[in-house]
């Protein structure tokens, strides 16, 4: 039976204020890939780079699309979490932890997706959270509005049973146990309070990236690189 790479989708088309587009073909999303996965006819494939945000554990020897037309870059966005030193009751908490702790490895991602020359597939395990979380800075860095990067957050709903299947194997499946239940959804709250962390930094959201590290050259590349 062909398996396909679940959670998997091209973000391009959104709309942009102005009268642009989020270029097809740039930047992908998904779950966790594993050897064998078919891909749907019509997606830019292979990725020219891939930014795996999981943590070590989560990692296998090889990743599955490492290969001479592929370039993988390991962004682990939750490797500073601490539990101890920053308790985690919900996404929403998760979310803020990220932003806080992780801030500088989000500038990363935005490099590599500006200054890669193809499709950029970021993925972590579910493609929910830090995949989602990713997405959702370089979706309003291109100023895509709130309520297209809460509809593209929210899409992964219907992924749910394939997910599941994905995290029950992997390097990374021991841990899916020890994680309550509502980690496993997609509140829209918890989206909701990263664009609206955004909104109240000082400069907005590119205020934010530039104090977490980018600068306007890289924002101005992001921005030719990936609208149309």
């Amino acid at each position: 039976m062909t398996t396909y790479l679940p959670n998997l989708r091209d973000v391009g088309g959104l709309p942009v204020p102005g009268g642009g587009r989020v270029r097809a073909g740039r930047v992908l999303r998904s779950a966790a890939p594993m050897a064998g996965d078919a891909v749907p006819e019509g997606l830019v494939w292979p990725p020219a780079v891939v930014l795996d945000l999981r943590s070590a554990g989560e990692l296998g020897s090889v990743h599955p699309l490492a290969g001479p037309s592929t370039r993988v870059v390991n962004v682990p966005l939750l490797e500073a979490l601490r539990p101890d030193a920053h308790p985690v009751r919900d996404l929403t908490d998760l979310y803020r932890v990220m932003l806080d702790h992780s801030s500088e490895r989000f500038v990363d991602v935005l490099r590599e997706v500006a200054d890669t020359d193809g499709p950029a597939l970021l993925h972590c395990a579910a493609g929910k959270d830090r995949t989602g979380v990713s997405v959702a800075l370089v979706l309003r860095l291109l100023d895509v509005e709130h309520e297209h990067v809460v509809a593209d957050y929210l899409a992964t709903e219907k992924e749910y049973d394939a997910i599941d299947a994905r995290l029950s194997q992997g390097p990374g499946a021991a841990n899916r146990a020890n994680l309550p239940a509502s980690f496993f959804t997609t509140p829209v709250e918890a989206i909701e309070s990263v664009l609206e962390r955004w909104d109240a930094a000082d400069g907005g959201v590119e205020g934010w990236a530039v104090r977490a590290g980018a600068d306007e050259k890289l924002l101005d590349r992001l921005r030719t690189s990936l609208v149309g």
